[in-house]
């Protein structure tokens, strides 16, 4: 996993709120580490210190499990699916009633303009406790009738059952979304969880454990701990043996290292990693509409979705168009604190991360890249000026193989190139280790259908992007990932299927 050093933050200002102490939540209770560490989480937009999080150990980890374990074997293991399904709608009204709390603990944490949260990440992340819960619902398994020697026959049937606890291990560019994206449906199936959340974004996952105890879901069945990785929560929670299955969404190299840890009793495991996805603008597109969605697609969020673009290949008869257009709109992206309605674009998670990101903005220059906008650090009002902000930035110019083009830098940014053939921009686009998502941005439908077909990713929007229907699969080829989530896709890998074969 990566190793991620504690860090001392920016102390907090005399007149700041003062900070919050983030415990870990286990059995039902918040609790400290038994070894008193803790470690320090700042705000992105000021850099300031906002709260103290405690660092599970070894002990809050094993208690974590144990609980889990615990928990599958009372009352949680022997209520309904409906009634599990009555208490997942709770814990979604409950998160809709608590709306407020939950948007200012994400926006502290992220740094993301209001409007973002509010619009995305709070709506969603209540929505998919509903949606999974109404996804088991209605999952039918297979009856097959078969014939015997002795001619009575027997029948076949299938049936769903929990496959025990359920480690999820979650990132921090939309924390609360995906957290429940995985959350949901381990639930829905009887499952029990324990979440480490990122040691950048604590508080929505500690939050929910208030929801939790709120609307009466047993003890144990959802538990927090907070930490990092190597030698810490995230490497104890992943090689702990009473974990039964790891889910994760994260950076590639961290997924390897998940798989090896889940090895060790031949453990399953769902991973959603990194991408460095593509999109293709052909010079029949609506340009209006192909502008507005990779507009979204590279600064959405600063650029910190695994789903964004990054490599955009614009058909030649329209390549200088779509660059001028682009520009323009990306120097209207407006970066301020998250509260102001006018904010478009807010800071990058962290510091660490901005360092990252500027490295790249610095090796795109060095590998001969054409600065279309941006490239750098804006120049910030005092009070934001500690904050982790990086200036929304285009490139052309730069080889296929050049490593701003070839390696994920999950910043707003991205690098454009004309093409001349559809065969040529396929194999370019198909030319990445990744395989997570790609856009389309034509008016022929059978090139849509052709084109979409040959791109190598787990999913792939043609005229859209972002446009998500929760029952269709969704996952990443190659090094973007293992597995499929989302409806009866996600049942299948927080479930084992049974098959019981009765003589008649």
């Amino acid at each position: 996993m990566l190793d991620v050093k504690r860090k001392s933050e920016q102390p907090a200002s005399p007149n700041a709120p003062p900070l919050k102490d983030i415990k870990n939540f286990i059995a039902g209770e918040f609790v400290a580490a038994r070894s008193g560490r803790s470690f320090d989480k700042s705000s992105p937009v000021t850099g300031a210190l906002i709260a103290r999080v405690a660092e599970a150990g070894e002990p809050e980890i094993d208690a974590a499990v144990q609980a889990a374990r615990a928990a599958l074997q009372g009352p949680w293991g022997r209520i309904t699916p409906a009634e599990r399904g009555d208490l997942l709608y709770a814990v979604a009204n409950e998160i809709n009633r608590r709306f407020d709390d939950f948007l200012q603990a994400e926006v502290a944490d992220t740094g993301k303009p209001v409007s973002l949260a509010r619009h995305l990440d709070i709506p969603r992340g209540a929505a998919n406790f509903k949606v999974f819960a109404d996804t088991i619902k209605n999952d039918a398994t297979e009856f097959f009738e078969m014939s015997t020697p002795d001619g009575a026959g027997a029948i076949n049937y299938a049936v769903r059952r929990p496959v025990g606890v359920v480690a999820v291990i979650c990132p921090w560019n939309l924390p609360l979304l995906l957290m429940t994206w995985k959350v949901a449906p381990a639930l829905a199936c009887g499952n029990t969880v324990v979440v480490k959340p990122s040691e950048e974004t604590p508080q929505t996952a500690t939050l929910l454990g208030e929801v939790m105890n709120a609307v009466g879901v047993p003890k144990g069945v959802y538990n927090v701990v907070h930490g990092f990785g190597p030698g810490s929560a995230g490497e104890f929670l992943t090689r702990h043996p009473g974990v039964n299955a790891i889910t994760f969404t994260g950076e590639t190299k961290t997924g390897a290292a998940i798989m090896k840890a889940a090895a060790d009793g031949a453990r399953p495991v769902s991973l959603e990693m990194g991408g460095k996805n593509p999109a293709i603008v052909f010079a029949d597109c609506d340009l209006d509409a192909a502008i507005e969605g990779t507009m979204r697609s590279c600064f959405a969020n600063a650029g910190q979705v695994c789903l964004g673009t990054e490599r955009v290949y614009v058909e030649r008869p329209l390549f200088e168009k779509f660059v001028a257009a682009l520009k323009q709109r990306a120097e209207k992206l407006k970066l301020g604190v998250p509260e102001e309605a006018s904010t478009t674009m807010g800071p990058l998670i962290s510091i660490e991360h901005r360092n990252k990101v500027l490295s790249y903005y610095r090796k795109a220059v060095d590998e001969g890249a054409t600065v279309v906008t941006g490239g750098g650090v804006p120049s910030m009002p005092d009070g934001l000026s500690q904050g982790a902000w990086v200036e929304p930035t285009i490139w052309t110019g730069l080889a296929d193989d050049a490593a701003t083009v070839t390696e994920e830098i999950f910043g707003p940014c991205c690098h454009i190139a004309p093409f001349d053939r559809e065969d040529d921009v396929v194999m370019r686009a198909n030319a990445s280790g990744y395989g997570l998502a790609a856009a389309i941005w034509t008016s022929n439908l059978t090139r849509a259908h052709r084109v979409s077909a040959r791109i190598e990713a787990g999913i792939v929007w043609v005229n859209s992007w972002f446009l998500r229907d929760l029952r269709t699969p969704f996952g990443g080829m190659k090094q973007s990932g293992i597995g499929r989530e989302g409806g009866v896709h996600s049942l299948e890998f927080y479930t084992e299927l049974k098959n019981i074969c009765i003589k008649l």
